[in-house]
This record gives C-alpha cells, structure tokens and sequence, in this order.
C-alpha cells in the first residue's frame, strides 16, 4: 500500500530544526494502518536536498478503500511558528514538588493550569516535548541504546477544551468573543486542520536518534 505523506517542510521555515549536512527538506510518510499494527516499519522520516528531487507524480496513488480516513492527514498549508514549551508529564519528579506551589497560587490568580495552559505546547509540531495523552513513553535507540530525540508530534486537536484558552492562534480568535472562529458552516477549522483521529483523540510521536549518523527513527501513539 502507498504510504500517505503527513509533513513536508522546508529548513528556510523552520530554522530552529537541526538539519543533517546537506538537507533541506523534511518528509515524513506513514502507513495509513500506522494505529492498527502494521507489520512493516513505519513512519517513514526522509531528510533530502530539494535541489537533488526530481520530477514529482501528476496525482498522489490512492490508498485502498479499507484505510482508515482518519489517519490520511487532509491536504493543507502549513504555517510554521517558533513557540517555547516545558515539560509537564516529563518534568522530573523534585522539579514538580519544587513547582508545585507556585502553580497553586497561579491557578488561584488566573485560573491557568500549567500543564494545560503553560506546558508543552499542544497539537501537530516539530521538537519539543511530546504533549502525551498517557504516560510518557521514550523509546532507546535500537543502534545505540540512547533514549531518541523528539522530532515530531502528530495531535488529533490542535488544541482542547482547556488549552484553547492560551494555545489558540490569535487569528483563528473571533474578534468579540475570543472564542474559535467558525466558518458559514459552523465548522472549526483551527481545531483539527489536518482532520486526523488517533484513538480516542490521541497522538502519534515520531522520535529519532541525532547521535547515530543515519539516524534510526522510531514512533509512539496513544489515546484517551
């Protein structure tokens, strides 16, 4: 079966992303079955030169009708921007004791939690910490025995119910209320751009080891 492209992205829109010598552009591809124990490896993480790709399909192949739709990211424009993010379920267990009282009383001042609102940033992004639906799950390098490197999280929400209060874009804001911005239908597009569902709104993580020279990739999902 073909596998279905979730991200390309060009290093001039995301210099921040340490980049093998030589490459320019991301791809990643996954089998659209990546939820539902598929026996070949998967994703697929290639870092190419975009002078070195040469002539592209008229039309993508077409997966078969038994693939789940909810898997196959929808077409659509990615608009990179640099945020920071901490760690909330990875933070280390005398950090968050230490913490724990300053994020008592900012709740009680603004009503933020911090793993919601101040964390790891929500939804589909590169590096950074995984914003895990469970425990968190880091997976050692096959090759080194090293604990891998985040490379990117693939969200069913951009944001939910909680975070949307300081993870939303201001431009998907509607002026008056400050609530999402709906379209003529009513449709939320800021929610779910890539019209994605892992599970019971889960996320699948894609991890890599920047120690080793081919750098070994390996992934994660879970669910709610």
């Amino acid at each position: 079966m073909p596998l279905v492209p979730v991200v390309q992205i060009h290093r001039r829109d995301v210099p921040q992303v340490d980049f093998p010598a030589g490459t320019d552009l991301l791809q990643v591809l996954w089998c659209p079955f990546i939820v539902d124990s598929c026996p070949e490896p998967t994703p697929r993480v290639l870092w190419r030169s975009s002078d070195a790709v040469g002539p592209v399909l008229d039309a993508a192949p077409s997966t078969v009708a038994t693939a789940p739709g909810d898997s196959i990211p929808a077409p659509c424009v990615l608009h990179p921007e640099p945020v920071t993010d901490y760690p909330s379920s990875d933070m280390p267990e005398e950090v968050s004791d230490a913490l724990s009282i300053r994020m008592q009383e900012l709740k009680a001042r603004t009503g933020l939690w911090y793993s919601y609102h101040l964390a790891e940033a929500p939804g589909i992004k590169l590096g950074g910490y995984p914003s895990w639906t469970q425990d968190p799950c880091w997976p050692d390098c096959p090759t080194c025995g090293r604990t891998m490197d985040h490379l990117l999280t693939v969200s069913s929400w951009e944001y939910d119910g909680m975070s949307g209060r300081t993870w939303l874009p201001l431009e998907d804001r509607d002026s008056e209320t400050g609530e999402e911005r709906r379209d003529t239908t009513g449709g939320r597009g800021a929610h779910s751009p890539a019209q994605v569902m892992f599970g019971d709104a889960g996320g699948v993580y894609i991890f890599e080891c920047r120690s080793c020279p081919d750098r070994p990739v390996d992934h994660h999902w879970d669910c709610s």
